[in-house]
């Protein structure tokens, strides 16, 4: 049997790579985009739509399936995979980051989370061993320990306690079903978390305390909650280069595509995040030149496609106008195809990485692609 991760290239200037994981539900190509499908579905998009794009892998947010439909009614369709007829790879995330951003809601003991249901108010207790057992009954390919995510700035001391926790509970997520187990009929990879919030010696703490657990696979967590981007590059690099390089590193929550492309030079190769979707709905586009506000008053009459030269459904068949118009009235279509747009951009983005990071020449591409690409000021 293959391992899980094959290191295929290291870009020799900028140290990027381009590997594979070798997951039951097919091969992820590395550095890759994973779209967010919070609840077993990526906004507006259907699993045919998705395959179209070529989307290799897509996530499912664990918090939100177990308030609903249930853990239960999601392992009795098959888990994921099989409830949203999904034929692909699937990381599931632990609710961590849920805990987070509703943490008026939760209360955080070292047992695990307390908190209160955003749908109903209904109370509600998960353990790290019970988060991962929920996760076998999702089934996803990949998952996630219960982590704790703090916000940005935080306190030294509350930062410590939080990545020590972090760590305990991934060793707990560890014991309770191994680091690869099977409770569907395809193999489920533990990943750890490495947290620490901006400090660098908790960085450095948790980087070990994690990678003594020897999982298949390791995430950057806490980072893109507020801190400046040169901490977040600064943050992400310092933990690429302490986590083991046979292992795939996964930056959580990250970003515009500026974004990923640097922190695929500093070694990441896998992310996620709602940017190109929640952006998309709103009537913003990623393009080569930079993001591109079509709900604006500027494109009512313009017939050029929203980013010319692109090849995805959107910019083959369909103006600016029209898609501007389409926003404005609220129209589903638009929403559906400006997220076509959007992740095509994103997973175009990082397929163009590989080639260019496979030919060892990644540094000189990702120059060029700065010369046309107005980056996000806000």
């Amino acid at each position: 049997m293959k391992p899980f991760f094959t290191l295929e290239a290291v870009d020799p200037e900028t140290g990027a790579r381009a590997g594979r994981l070798h997951t039951d539900h097919g091969e992820v190509l590395t550095p890759v985009f994973m779209p967010v499908g919070t609840q077993a579905a990526v906004k507006t998009l259907t699993a045919e739509q998705l395959e179209a794009l070529d989307a290799q892998i897509i996530l499912a947010n664990t918090y939100h399936l177990y308030l609903r439909p249930g853990a239960a009614r999601v392992e009795a369709a098959g888990g994921v995979h099989g409830l949203a007829a999904w034929r692909r790879a699937l990381l599931s995330d632990s609710g961590g980051y849920q805990f987070y951003s509703l943490r008026e809601l939760s209360t955080v003991s070292e047992e695990g989370v307390g908190f209160r249901s955003h749908l109903d108010g209904s109370k509600h207790f998960l353990s790290p061993e019970a988060v991962i057992d929920i996760e076998a009954a999702l089934g996803a390919d990949i998952v996630m320990p219960l982590d704790e995510c703090l916000p940005y700035p935080s306190e030294p001391a509350a930062a410590a306690a939080a990545a020590a926790r972090t760590a305990r509970w991934a060793r707990r997520c560890r014991d309770q079903r191994g680091p690869v187990f099977r409770h569907h009929a395809h193999r489920q990879f533990l990943f750890g978390i490495v947290q620490g919030a901006s400090y660098e010696v908790l960085r450095r703490e948790s980087v070990a305390a994690i990678a003594e657990l020897d999982l298949p696979g390791y995430a950057i967590g806490g980072l893109a909650v507020g801190e400046p981007k040169s901490q977040l590059l600064d943050l992400t690099g310092l933990c690429t280069s302490l986590l083991p390089a046979d292992r795939p590193r996964y930056l959580m929550g990250v970003g515009f595509p500026e974004d990923l492309l640097r922190c695929v030079a500093l070694g990441v190769d896998m992310f996620d995040c709602v940017m190109p979707t929640r952006n998309a709905r709103k009537g913003t586009l990623f393009t080569r030149a930079g993001r591109l506000v079509v709900k604006n008053a500027a494109y009512a009459g313009d017939a050029a496609p929203p980013d010319p030269g692109c090849l995805c459904p959107c910019c083959r068949r369909y103006s600016r106008a029209y898609l501007r118009h389409l926003i404005q009235a609220g129209e589903p279509t638009g929403m559906t195809l400006a997220t076509l747009h959007n992740l095509y951009f994103y997973l175009d983005l990082m397929r163009a990485a590989r080639s260019a990071i496979l030919d060892g020449r990644y540094g000189a591409w990702l120059r060029a692609f700065f010369t046309d690409y107005a980056m996000a000021t806000d």
